[in-house]
């Protein structure tokens, strides 16, 4: 088994805050993540899948495909886009980095295993000091 990792970048907004909560009490839980003009982040997302190594490519799989899938599923839903606002699959649900990592895992894991792989984790950096791994169910 061997583990081949593909990384991309992407720009979005969002705010964290819970509509069930004052505007005071957003404010105290997250700080200013709930700035109620939103605010953004440069993104890193890293996409490990694993598989064997193809005797007649050399490859686990192509990282092309890999990069095709992630963008198709993820970075053409989310790079410059509010995430709480634009983001179909994030449609009433929060939008932390750990709720955005499950949330890829779970646009790309079927599209990923059609490549002769199988996906692994997801990493993303939201913050030169925070970052999120999921590594599914």
């Amino acid at each position: 088994m061997i583990y081949i990792t593909r990384k991309e970048t992407f720009s979005a907004a969002h705010k964290l805050s819970r509509k069930d909560w004052s505007e005071e009490k957003n404010l105290e839980v997250f700080g200013k993540c709930a700035n109620p003009n939103w605010h953004g982040h440069n993104y890193i997302l890293w996409v490990t899948v694993k598989g064997e190594v193809n005797p007649e490519t050399g490859f686990v799989t192509n990282l092309t495909d890999v990069s095709e899938v992630i963008k198709q599923y993820i970075l053409d839903k989310v790079d410059h886009k509010n995430i709480n606002a634009d983001v179909d699959f994030m449609k009433d649900k929060f939008s932390s980095t750990e709720i955005l990592a499950i949330e890829f895992w779970n646009q790309i894991h079927k599209p990923i295993s059609s490549l002769g792989c199988t996906l692994h984790s997801i990493k993303l950096q939201e913050t030169d000091k925070n970052f999120v791994e999921y590594f599914g169910v």
